[in-house]
This record gives C-alpha cells, sequence and structure tokens, in this order.
C-alpha cells in the first residue's frame, strides 16, 4: 500500500480525457455537491457508500481512477479504503473539482448549493459566536461551547477528518432525489474490458 497518494493535476485529468485514456473519474463528494457541479463523465459514488463497498467497487474497476472531492480530503480517504483491498491504480486530483473548472475541463453545473466546507465554516463559526454572545449576555458557562467547536476544529485538522462535515451531509438540504445506491453505482460503472 502506498502511503502517499498519487496525484494527477487537473491539466494531466484533461490530457487523460481529450487522449481517449482509459480513465474512469469518481466524484465522491455528497449527491448533493454533485448535482451542483461535476465533471462531465464523472460517476457519482459518495465516499460512504465507497467505504462500506470498496472490496465491490474494486473489482469493477480494471483501469486507471481518479477520485475527486471539493479539496482532495475525501477522494484521499477514498484512495486509502481502495488500496486497502488491493486496488492501487487510484490518482486523487489536486485541487478537486474547482481546479479542473478553474483549468477548463468541461464540468456539468446544476442548483446551487454551498459545497460542505462552506456549510462546517458557517455551522462552527456561528456556534462559536452564539457561544460567546450567551457566554456574555446569559451565563459564563455558555462560552464553553466556544471551547468545544474550537476543540472539535483542532482534532478534525490533526486527523484530517470531518465529525461535523459528516453530520451535515445527512441534513435534508444536502439530500437530493437522486442519492446513488450501491445498486446503481454498480449498475452505472463502465464493465470491466475482457
Amino acid at each position: 500500500m502506498n502511503p502517499t497518494p498519487q496525484t494527477a493535476t487537473p491539466e494531466e485529468l484533461k490530457d487523460w480525457i481529450a487522449s481517449g485514456s482509459d480513465v474512469v473519474v469518481l466524484d465522491v463528494r455528497s449527491a448533493a455537491e454533485f448535482e451542483t457541479l461535476h465533471i462531465l463523465g464523472s460517476y457519482n459514488v459518495p465516499l460512504p457508500l465507497l467505504a462500506e463497498h470498496t472490496e465491490e467497487l474494486a473489482s469493477k474497476l480494471d483501469t486507471k481512477v481518479v477520485l475527486v472531492c471539493q479539496s482532495g480530503v475525501r477522494a484521499t480517504e477514498a484512495k486509502t479504503n481502495l488500496a486497502s483491498v488491493g486496488f492501487d491504480n487510484a490518482h486523487v486530483l489536486t485541487g478537486g473539482v474547482p481546479a479542473y473548472k478553474q483549468a477548463g475541463g468541461r464540468t456539468v453545473e446544476g442548483s446551487k448549493r454551498w459545497d460542505l466546507e462552506r456549510q462546517v465554516r458557517m455551522a462552527a463559526g456561528s456556534l462559536v459566536i452564539a457561544g460567546l454572545a450567551g457566554g456574555k449576555f446569559l451565563s459564563p458557562q455558555i462560552r464553553t461551547v466556544a471551547g468545544v467547536i474550537g476543540a472539535g476544529l483542532t482534532f478534525s485538522a490533526a486527523t484530517n477528518t470531518c465529525a461535523m462535515g459528516k453530520a451535515l451531509a445527512k441534513m435534508p438540504w444536502n439530500k437530493t432525489g437522486n442519492d446513488p445506491t450501491r445498486e446503481s453505482v454498480i449498475a452505472q460503472l463502465p464493465s470491466k474490458k475482457s
């Protein structure tokens, strides 16, 4: 297992797609994020779904895979999951979907939603402000909220995980009528070459 993820720049991915290389682009963001903006021709396989069915999904892949998300964190986690079952031909797109779009890559835009990282910043900032204001005007003990959020953000950075992001992903505004299932993902992936 390679501890350092293989990466692909947006320019490399554009070249691979333009040249007709056998490459599968898996977008591991939520269905709502995927619906908002995704790389043309990519497949939506949200990270929790990939994590739950890693071995089965890896068995469907026999070509170079580029994993994409918003910034690279979830894609790196997906790469680690795939590597744990022996699939080592996965690359993480540096800069995620926004970098690919900025580099002139072909994307599909849908209804606008805030990405999860922005939602986390808003929720965390709002909770800190509420904790500080509540501590000043209601009870000094409410300031504990700000400390808990700060500790949670520090833990999140140290472990490269985000519990708040996972919780926000389950909120109704982050759901679509097209949330992928195991069956729909397996059905949409290209068949193995014989």
